[in-house]
């Protein structure tokens, strides 16, 4: 196997962790990551997600929420750019998925479409907060 994953939760992850690093063998690359976006994190994304393009349907802007996500990854700073469809019609959007995003960075997204919709006036039907 040429990777591993372990989350560091107590003492005794700790010190695995500095065992594997003990033994790992020179010009190994190593990563650490801050924990990945919660299930509920996600959860809420979506829903929000889904009021906001149901809302803004409404007014005439009709994209999917598929669509709202990009833009609104795009909105906070997540590269995005459109390529070239293989048959030559249209273009795909190529970018970060969100499930790629930290938990802080998932916070700070949650918090860009919370005020953005505010500002638009969008209800928003699952006014609970993921941690």
């Amino acid at each position: 196997m040429s990777r591993w994953t372990l989350i560091l939760h107590n003492d005794l992850t700790v010190q695995k962790a500095i065992n594997w690093l003990r033994k790992a063998p020179r010009g190994m690359r190593i990563e650490f990551k801050m924990p990945k976006r919660t299930t509920p994190q996600n959860d809420r994304m979506w829903a929000m997600l889904t009021d906001i393009a149901a809302e803004m349907r409404k007014r005439g802007t009709d994209y999917t929420t598929d669509e709202w996500k990009v833009i609104f990854m795009h909105a906070c700073g997540r590269e995005m750019r459109l390529l070239p469809a293989l048959d030559g019609h249209g273009f795909i959007p190529y970018g970060q998925s969100s499930s790629d995003l930290s938990k802080q960075e998932m916070t700070d997204l949650i918090e860009f479409m919370s005020a953005w919709g505010a500002e638009k006036s969008v209800v928003f039907n699952d006014e609970r907060r993921a941690a």
